[in-house]
C-alpha cells in the first residue's frame, strides 16, 4: 500500500483509508476474515483507531464485524450488482439523451476524452495492469455522465464509485480473461453511436455493455 493512499491524519483515518484501500483492489478479498493486527502492524497503530476504522467501514457494508474474530470483507451481493447496474441505465441514458443532442463542438470534445479512455484501457490491457484497466473504465463512463448530467446526477453516479470499483475487479480478477477485449469493444461501439448522434443505437450499446458486467461480476460471463 503506497504512502499516497494512507497519507496523512489521524490515526483512524490512516486505518480506515488503508483497510477500503485494501478492500477496493482484491488486496483483502472479500469473503476473508481480516484481523485488526493486518492492518495496524504495517501502519505502525495501536488496534484502538483500527477498531474505529473497522466500524465506519462495517456502517458502508465494506466490512461486518465479529468480536474477537476478526472482520468479513463482504462480497459484492447480486441484489448491490443489480442495484447499481439500474442506477447506471438510468443515468448513463439520461447522459446519452442529451450528449447526441448538444452542440458539434460540445459532442467532439466529449467523444474525444472518452476515446482517450479506451486508449488507456488499451494501453492497461498491454501492460496487464488491471487497476489501470479499471481506472481508464470509470474515466470513460465519467466523462460521458459528466456531460450529460447537471450537478445531482453526477453526485449519485460519484456515490457509485466504490461499488463499481469493486464490481469491475470482480468481472475481471483473471477468472475471465477475454473480458478486457470484450469491454474495449463495447466501448467503440458506444463511442460510435454517439458521434452518430444515434441516441437509440448507444442506449442499446449501454445496456449490452451492463448486461455483460452483470453476468461477469455474478460468475457467467455472456457469450460473444
Amino acid at each position: 500500500m503506497s504512502d499516497d493512499v494512507v497519507g496523512t491524519g489521524t490515526a483512524t483515518e490512516r486505518a480506515y483509508r488503508f483497510a477500503k484501500a485494501g478492500i477496493l483492489d482484491g488486496s483483502l478479498p472479500a469473503g476473508e476474515l481480516i484481523s485488526e493486527g493486518q492492518v495496524a502492524k504495517p501502519l505502525r497503530l495501536s488496534r484502538t483507531p483500527v477498531r474505529e476504522a473497522f466500524l465506519q467501514l462495517q456502517a458502508e457494508g465494506l466490512l461486518k464485524l465479529f468480536p474477537k474474530r476478526g472482520a468479513l470483507v463482504v462480497p459484492v451481493s447480486a441484489g448491490e450488482v443489480d442495484a447499481v447496474i439500474e442506477a447506471r441505465d438510468v443515468i448513463e441514458s439520461h447522459a446519452i439523451a442529451r450528449l447526441v443532442a448538444a452542440p458539434d463542438d460540445v459532442l467532439d470534445e466529449v467523444t474525444a476524452a472518452m476515446g482517450a479512455a479506451v486508449d488507456d484501457q488499451a494501453a492497461a490491457v498491454a501492460a496487464s495492469d488491471e487497476l489501470a484497466f479499471v481506472e481508464a473504465d470509470r474515466q470513460f463512463h465519467t466523462v460521458l455522465v459528466a456531460a450529460g448530467c447537471r450537478s445531482i446526477l453526477l453526485e449519485v453516479y460519484g456515490t457509485l464509485r466504490d461499488r463499481q470499483l469493486r464490481m469491475n475487479l470482480g468481472a475481471l480478477g483473471g477468472r475471465f480473461p477475454g473480458r478486457a477485449g470484450r469491454l474495449l469493444t463495447e466501448h467503440g461501439a458506444l463511442l460510435e453511436r454517439l458521434r452518430a448522434r444515434d441516441r437509440d443505437g448507444a442506449e442499446r450499446a449501454l445496456r449490452g455493455h451492463l448486461a455483460g458486467t452483470r453476468a461477469s461480476v455474478l460468475g457467467a460471463p455472456v457469450a460473444g
